[in-house]
């Protein structure tokens, strides 16, 4: 049993990079939080988690191979969407920096819909065919999908563990539809370790066990004089603040009293949405939409 509690815990982690790309601009623009999530921070939680199940100590369990699988525009698409392409070889750099490989295939375009081929297949086979040759003690899976049980009946069959690193959530749009991710219940009763992330962040009491913060990236906050203010937002006021995060044809303002204000390509004045970057000082007014949150209109790049 010493010996047992004295070796290595080999752990592989294999992202669903497009389902794992969802969840993240979720807490980044939906959450309360408002803040991506931490590929270094979801690492150590797995450590520490796979650590408290085999009761042993937290250098003892190693993520010693992690593979983030995902379709991919091309670069001619990528460049005619604004920011896309930087925003893409910004991320690529974050996972290079953490030791995650990057695996891509082509989006193909059918019928007017990107689509997604192979990618969940590709995922599987080389998650298999890796802890057969590296010999994962535990296999982390960042997914939902239901397509992924035969891997999983295949990894127990090597004696081999599988953690499930999952979300549910739901939230309405900016255009007032509901949107919802729930995982699998086949993939979720299938795992060795189901783990259900959402009640991690929301329960107050596992930051006890873990820090929940280090599940986030540290936002940076740059606040001008004119928005510090916490006073309740005046519609029709003119505002000064700067650019908090931007997305395909929308962003959102720096505002602390409303947790940062949406803004769309069309409430732009006299600005091009692709000349925005983030910490860009704006000039804007202060409006609603049509479920009384705070928004901003009249959006101007201040040069």
């Amino acid at each position: 049993m010493a010996d047992t509690q004295q070796r290595l815990t080999r752990i592989g982690v294999f992202y669903d990079g497009n389902y794992f790309l969802h969840v993240s601009n979720y807490y980044a623009y939906h959450h309360e939080r408002r803040s991506r999530l931490s590929i270094a921070g979801l690492h150590e939680f797995v450590r520490q988690r796979i650590a408290d199940e085999d009761a042993k100590d937290f250098h003892l369990a190693q993520i010693v191979d992690a593979h983030y699988f995902r379709g991919r525009l091309s670069a001619q698409e990528a460049s005619a969407e604004g920011n896309r392409l930087f925003y893409d070889r910004l991320f690529d750099d974050i996972l290079m920096m953490e030791g995650v490989t990057t695996h891509y295939l082509p989006v193909r375009t059918v019928a007017g819909y990107r689509q997604e081929r192979g990618i969940d297949v590709w995922m599987a086979l080389e998650a298999f065919e890796l802890t057969l040759h590296k010999q994962f003690d535990v296999v982390v899976l960042i997914a939902s999908d239901s397509d992924f049980v035969p891997l999983v009946r295949k990894l127990h069959t090597l004696g081999v563990r599988v953690m499930l690193v999952t979300w549910d959530y739901e939230y309405y749009d900016e255009e007032g539809r509901r949107r919802s991710t729930v995982t699998s219940s086949y993939l979720w009763d299938e795992v060795t370790y189901p783990v259900a992330m959402h009640s991690v962040i929301d329960d107050s009491q596992e930051d006890d066990i873990f820090p929940v913060s280090r599940l986030f990236v540290e936002r940076k906050k740059v606040i001008l004089p004119d928005a510090a203010s916490d006073a309740p937002v005046e519609e029709g006021e003119v505002k000064l603040s700067t650019i908090f995060s931007l997305k395909d044809g929308y962003g959102f303002i720096t505002y602390p009293s409303t947790n940062n204000l949406f803004f769309h390509f069309s409430f732009l004045a006299d600005t091009d949405f692709n000349d925005l970057r983030e910490g860009d000082t704006v000039e804007f007014t202060m409006s609603k939409n049509e479920r009384g949150e705070p928004i901003g209109k009249n959006v101007k790049l201040i040069k």
